[in-house]
């Protein structure tokens, strides 16, 4: 092949890369275009004081196309579709309690996104911030709002998989004192002590008494729910195979998504409720894989994200195993109940 021929096929490739990427950026550039417009059909969305202390209200990260993408939204609990009221408060993920809220939000950068967590007063106002070294995934806040907890991802994105790794923070809200890592706990596995290189810990989940919470150990290929004690700063594994779990209100039971054997590998999971005095567990009647931290609504009812057109749905679902799943609100994630 002659030189010249050369050249002109390298021109070619050259040019071809050239267009393939122009239309990339073409592309990417019409999406964001659309994403800032709201879609026919969407919620109706207007901006508005949105607080943390109103009884019978949910908050929740607004999903849909539009100006108002993942801000938070509110609207009243009793009407979960209707329509809402945007704070400007931009979070990925989001929780709240007591008048307390903790967001989980990227910072953009130059060259690639950093995360950090903000703790917000009942106004959507920081109070205080920290740097999450990872992608968002969980976040919780004590029922009297002076404990917040977060996960994030460190390594690969998906609890589908195995190639994973976690990191699981817990603030105090009042003083700001910082637990940067749940691996710094003592684990009793068993009733004996326990030490591992592998140990992951996601999904926190609080008691009333700002003493207790609960959340998901990893360990040689199990997980296991853990209850945990933040002044003797200890963990002690209670069941197996319990992921994000989320205590009821009264503190009986634990709502939380457990690996099937059968489903598909990136699709593992159903819920269940525990109860904590006698183990027993229920399945609840959700026929689809959740991915998700469910919420209870009040002692009867659990709240949780599936995928959706526009990110993420919420569903709700009879905690006690009757009943069957409906979907409550469109482009809507993290919810929290207020009151």
């Amino acid at each position: 092949m002659s030189v010249r021929n050369r050249f002109l096929i390298l021109v070619a490739a050259v040019a071809v890369l050239a267009a393939v990427g122009l239309a990339s950026v073409l592309h990417a550039s019409a999406r964001a275009d659309r994403r800032d417009h709201a879609q026919a059909g969407g919620p109706r969305i207007t901006p508005g004081a949105v607080t943390l202390t109103g009884r019978g209200r949910v908050v929740f990260r607004n999903m849909a196309w539009g100006p108002h993408r993942d801000e938070l939204t509110s609207v009243p609990a009793d009407d979960p579709a209707g329509p809402r009221t945007a704070s400007g408060v931009k979070c990925l993920r989001f929780y709240a309690a007591s008048g307390t809220g903790v967001c989980l939000r990227a910072v953009h950068g130059p060259v690639s996104d950093t995360y950090r967590a903000v703790v917000l007063d009942a106004r959507l106002r920081p109070v205080h911030h920290y740097d999450v070294p990872g992608i968002p995934s969980r976040a919780r806040v004590s029922p009297t709002g002076h404990f917040a907890a977060w996960t994030a991802f460190v390594g690969g994105d998906s609890y589908a998989g195995t190639n994973f790794s976690t990191r699981t923070a817990i603030v105090d809200t009042r003083s700001g004192e910082l637990i940067p890592s749940l691996e710094a706990f003592r684990i009793v596995r068993d009733g004996h002590p326990y030490r591992a290189a592998d140990a992951n810990f996601w999904g926190v989940t609080f008691a009333a008494d700002d003493r207790t919470f609960y959340a998901t150990l990893a360990t040689g290929g199990r997980t296991y729910l853990v209850r945990g004690d933040l002044r003797a700063r200890t963990v002690t594994t209670l069941h197996a195979d319990v992921e994000c779990p989320s205590l009821s209100p009264d503190g009986t039971r634990i709502a939380y998504k457990k690996r099937v054997r059968g489903l598909p590998a990136d699709a593992p999971w159903h819920l269940y409720v525990l109860d904590l005095r006698t183990m027993r567990e229920t399945p609840l009647a959700e026929p689809r894989s959740v991915d998700d931290q469910a919420v209870w609504r009040d002692a009867r009812t659990l709240v949780y994200a599936l995928p959706g057109d526009y990110g993420a749905d919420l569903y709700e679902v009879p905690a006690d195993g009757s009943g069957s799943a409906r979907r409550i609100s469109t482009a809507a994630v993290s919810p929290a109940y207020l009151g």
